[in-house]
């Protein structure tokens, strides 16, 4: 008896959703991404209220690949200055990552964008 190996069905034009795992798995340095954070607030009454806040900005660096304990460095300029945040891929916060464009880049750590760097990265829309 000879069992037959099931392959994965292929990918339909229609679905375009992927999973949350599936997104953190191809980030990489170059990409514009919006990433969105649950935060817990309480109100003066003293209830509990959950809302979603979203962070626009380009990967710089990821860290630690695929473990459990990766993390990317998204960077944004608000009102002229520089803001950084660093987000653990296993962060149960994070509900949800939109990727808007990829960079073309040559490197794996974008420092050099922190800097007076003054030339546009070639960037392409997925979106």
């Amino acid at each position: 008896m000879v069992k037959s190996k099931k392959k994965a069905a292929a990918p339909k034009a229609g679905d375009s959703k992927k999973s949350l795992e599936e997104i953190k798995a191809e980030l990489k340095s170059g990409m514009t991404i919006r990433i969105y954070q649950k935060i817990k607030e309480l109100n003066p009454k003293g209830e509990e209220k959950e809302r979603l806040q979203y962070f626009d900005g380009m990967i710089i660096a990821r860290k630690h690949g695929k473990e459990k304990g990766s993390t990317i460095t998204v960077r944004k300029i608000s009102d002229g200055v520089g803001v950084e945040k660093i987000y653990p891929l296993s962060m149960p916060a994070i509900a949800k990552i939109e990727i808007l464009k990829q960079a073309e880049v040559k490197r794996a750590k974008l420092y050099y964008l922190r800097g007076a760097y003054t030339k546009r990265l070639k960037e392409k829309k997925l979106a």
